[in-house]
Parts: structure tokens; C-alpha cells; sequence
């Protein structure tokens, strides 16, 4: 990626110059440090597959009654997130290979506006598909040990004042980020609230699994219909654990690349790391395109909708 790239303000930390780069990289040797180099083609494949899989989650949940809850709105706003992720990914891939062949020529200040556009959408898809990832969390907490409570507490209109909350301090805490990206108490910031929210995530699943299996163990040989409304809930809790386990995988790397930006830019093995930045970019395409899958392979009722919507059968 070269002239347009999506968060180009991370690619490199700005504290170091490029001589101090340069001679880091050589100090450290090794075929490692030549860096990843991504062909163009392989971001637009991505970004295309992605937005397919992710429309076709959200035809689902509109066109199914059925999946009207909370639960899947959250479901469906996560989709949008991951979205996001895929326009952005197709616009900058698709300028770029049209400036590489000659097709279009734009000005050095519409690319440095396309390029904050851009940087934008990819800091609110991060920040808002984190926020997702906990809302459905407590979402299944509560529908696991509130289960006669729920409906009272996880209201329609606490869900959408939810979600417009979260949209709304994922904009602007994007436009925060992008104004203020040379400021490290930035990243830090946002490296402080994904680590939050994995912690978070990791608490109230260790609690459901946990209390999840001594209730089913109690009640299994007295009443089969809850039996199978808590097999059905920690099945639940077993997708969403599956999401945050590929969510970490795919940002993870991005998020060290953040911290190893604040703590060693000039170190010659932080150097080497940078370099691989677009390897990093391909895997939160990645994440994007699994997502779908995940919601399709685990949920029955959707997985029935999503084929209905394939078939055109509206």
C-alpha cells in the first residue's frame, strides 16, 4: 500500500526520523525485517467478499421476524461495523489501482482528504465493533441470569438508545483520534479501552460458563424445557467467545503494533515489526469476512434466513 493507506498515520511512528528508521532496520538484520507486502488485488477481494457476507447478515435480520430482538440488532450494528472496515478497504483499493494505472490523477490535498476519510471509518469500526462485542456480552449475561427479568431490562428502547450511543462516541472519538493522532495519551486512550473491554469480555464469560453448567447440571433431571433454553444459552455464549477469540486474533497485532508506536518507536526490532503493518491490515479485513460465517454456522434460524435471502425468496 503506498499512496493511499488506510491508517498511514500508524504505519510509522512519527517520533523517529527516517534516518533513525533506516539504521534501526539495518542494525536488526534478518529476512523478517524486509517487511509484508500486500498486492492490491488481495485487499479488493477481501473487501468485496466482507461486504457481500456482512449485507446479507443484515438483509437477514431485517427480512426474519424472528430475529427482531435486541440480541441481533446488536448482532446486525456489529455487521454494519464490520462494513465499514470493507467500504473503506474497497474505496482506498480501488483509487489506488486507478491512480497506478493512469486512470485517474487527483491532487496531493484530495488524497490527504481521502486519506483522513478513510482513517475515520477504520477508527470507528474498531472503536464500535469493540463497543458491540461487550453490548452483546452483557446482552447474553443477562439473558442467562435474568432470564425472567430480560425482557424488562434489555428493552427495545434501551437497545436503541444503546446503540445510538455507541455510534455516536464512535464518531466521535474518530475524529478525536484523527485530529489528535500525534498526541501518544491518543493511543494510549485507545489502547486502554480495548484492552477494557477484552478484560470485561473474558470476566462475564468465565462467570457464564461457569454458573451456565451448574445450572444445567441442577435442573437437567427436573425440567427438560429449561434444559433446553440454558443449552441454548451457553451455545450463545459459546458463539460470542468464538467472536471475541477471532476479534483479538485479527486486532491484536494492530493494537501491539499501537503500543510498540508509544513505548520503542526508534528500537530496531519495533522497526522491523512496523513493517508488516499490512499484513495486520489484511487480518481485520479478515476478521470481517469470518464474522458473517461464525453467525451463519452457529445460529440455526439465521443460517435458514440467510439461505431464503441467497434464493431471493422475499
Amino acid at each position: 500500500m503506498s499512496t493511499l493507506a488506510p491508517l498511514r498515520l500508524l504505519r510509522e511512528p512519527w517520533n523517529a526520523s527516517e534516518g533513525n528508521q533506516s539504521n534501526a532496520t539495518a542494525g536488526a538484520g534478518g529476512a523478517w525485517c524486509q517487511g509484508f507486502n500486500v498486492p492490491n488485488e488481495l485487499f479488493l477481494m477481501l473487501g468485496l467478499v466482507s461486504l457481500v457476507e456482512n449485507l446479507l447478515v443484515v438483509a437477514a435480520i431485517l427480512k426474519n421476524r424472528n430475529l427482531h430482538s435486541p440480541m441481533y440488532y446488536f448482532i446486525c450494528c456489529l455487521a454494519v461495523s464490520d462494513m465499514l472496515v470493507s467500504v473503506s478497504n474497497l474505496a482506498e483499493t480501488l483509487f489506488m489501482l486507478l491512480m497506478e494505472h493512469g486512470v485517474l490523477v487527483i491532487r496531493a490535498s484530495i488524497i490527504r482528504h481521502m486519506d483522513n476519510i478513510i482513517d475515520m471509518l477504520i477508527c470507528s469500526s474498531v472503536v464500535s465493533s469493540l463497543s458491540f462485542l461487550g453490548v452483546i456480552a452483557v446482552d447474553r449475561y443477562i439473558t442467562i441470569f435474568y432470564a425472567l427479568r430480560y425482557h424488562s431490562i434489555m428493552t427495545l428502547q434501551r437497545a436503541v438508545v444503546t446503540m445510538a450511543s455507541v455510534w455516536l462516541a464512535s464518531t466521535v472519538s474518530s475524529t478525536i483520534f484523527i485530529t489528535y493522532y500525534r498526541n501518544n495519551a491518543i493511543l494510549l486512550c485507545l489502547i486502554s479501552f480495548f484492552l477494557f473491554m477484552l478484560i470485561l469480555m473474558l470476566v462475564l464469560y468465565i462467570h457464564m460458563f461457569a454458573l451456565a453448567r451448574h445450572h444445567l447440571r441442577s435442573i437437567s433431571s427436573q425440567q427438560k424445557h429449561l434444559t433446553v433454553y440454558h443449552t441454548s444459552s451457553l451455545k450463545g455464549a459459546v458463539t460470542l467467545t468464538i467472536l471475541l477469540g477471532v476479534f483479538f486474533v485479527c486486532w491484536g497485532p494492530f493494537f501491539f503494533h499501537l503500543i510498540l508506536i508509544v513505548t520503542c518507536p526508534t528500537n530496531p526490532f519495533c522497526t522491523c515489526f512496523f513493517g508488516y503493518f499490512n499484513l495486520f491490515l489484511i487480518l481485520i479485513i479478515c476478521n470481517s469476512v469470518v464474522d458473517p460465517l461464525i453467525y451463519a454456522f452457529r445460529s440455526r434460524e439465521l443460517r435458514r434466513t440467510l439461505r431464503e435471502v441467497v434464493l431471493c425468496s422475499w
